[in-house]
Formats: structure tokens, sequence, C-alpha cells
């Protein structure tokens, strides 16, 4: 039996997996191994967005799992590099946050749904092979954003224009300054170096009106952006 794109529907669904922690990728592996009894196949994995990229362009899976916040670029510069040229494979973010930005951008960005790392091993399995048979799936309260934003709220395009001013990575680098990390902490976690953070840092100030890290993590913070 062959499904939608010519992808024979037998045997399991081929998945990659892409976070930016070993530790998770190997509890997900696990998780999904033991629930879904052959009913998925992880074929890959990434821990940043350039490898991701090359992963899934060299495996070809059906759905990938993937996180938000990744060094690199992040899961939304993952989607823009992957779907015009492999339109076929869907997209299923897998994140901590439950930031109504994140999601809405990973949306807009196309991926098929958003569930947060919350979500038990079979819902898990569940939102994949929804995602599979081309089901839209998001976590319960996630759905009023995404609504939200389509929709034409105020209250989310008030968020995005202001989000909409920052680049990829100085969205980054906004999230971890928030979360308290030093300058060296974070040139190490995005693997660039600390004269680039400051750079980053010094943008994001102007471009949020904004005058010292102290704003800039309220301004964060308020937003859920954490």
């Amino acid at each position: 039996m062959v499904g939608e794109g010519g992808r024979s529907s037998a045997g399991p669904i081929r998945l990659v997996l892409v976070d930016d922690h070993r530790m998770f990728r190997t509890g997900v592996r696990a998780e999904l191994d033991e629930v879904a009894g052959g009913a998925l196949a992880i074929v890959g994995e990434a821990d940043d967005a350039p490898k991701a990229v090359a992963v899934i362009a060299a495996t070809m899976p059906q759905v990938v799992l993937l996180d938000v916040h990744l060094p690199g670029g992040g899961g939304v510069e993952v989607l823009k590099q992957c779907l015009p040229r492999l339109p076929e494979v869907r997209f299923l973010a897998l994140s901590v946050s439950d930031a109504a930005e994140d999601v809405i951008g990973v949306i807009r960005a196309g991926a098929r749904g958003y569930v947060t790392k919350s979500i038990t091993g079979n819902e898990l399995v569940d939102a994949v092979r929804r995602v599979a048979d081309g089901d839209a799936v998001f976590s319960p309260r996630l759905a009023g954003f995404v609504l939200d934003a389509f929709s034409g709220s105020s209250a989310a395009g008030a968020v995005d224009q202001e989000l909409d001013r920052l680049t990829v990575r100085e969205r980054e680098v906004l999230r971890l300054i928030a979360r308290g990390y030093a300058y060296k902490e974070i040139a190490r976690e995005l693997v660039i170096s600390i004269k680039t953070v400051e750079t980053h840092v010094s943008s994001v100030l102007r471009k949020l009106q904004l005058s010292n890290r102290y704003e800039l993590s309220r301004w964060a913070t308020d937003r859920r952006l954490i």
C-alpha cells in the first residue's frame, strides 16, 4: 500500500529526533521504543540546526521531532531550510517552552504541531502518528495561541511586531540573557565568540529601546520567552 507522496505506508513511521540535549534524546528514544512497540523508528538524531538539516535530507523521515531552541539558528531555521526542498517531511515541535511566541513562530514556519516536553510517552506516540497522517496536533492550551495568531488577535500581533524586529540569533541570545547566563556561557552555548554575544545584546537593546540587561530580562519574562 502506498501513502501520500508515494511513500509506502507499511512498516514503522520513520523519525528524526532533533534536540541539543543528548540525555533527553536518549530518554525519548527509550520511551518511544517501549511505548510504540516497533511502530516508530528513529532513523537519525541531531543536536543543532545545521546537523538537523543534513540528517533530515539524508534520511528523509516521515516526521521530525524538533526542539525550538537549538544552537545554529533554532527550529525555525531548520524549517526554513528543509520545507522548500522536502515538503513531504512533517515537523512536530517538542519543546520545554510553552511561550506563545515560540508556538506561533514554528507554526508560521511550517510545523504541523507543537507539544511540550511534559507530554507522556503514549501521548507523544499518538501525536507522531497523527502528524504522519497529516493532522495538526497541539497541546490543548497551545492551540489557543495559534487560533489567536491566525485570527488576527491584536494581543498576539503586538508581541509579534516587537519580536519580528529581532533575528533568530538575537532571540536566542535574549532568552539566555533572561535565564541569567553570563556572556561567556552564552558564547559557549551558541558556539559563538563573546564579542559576537556583546554585539547581539547591543542590537537587541537598541531594537527594543531598552537600556540594560535588567530591562531586557524583565521584557523577556513578561512575554514568557524564558
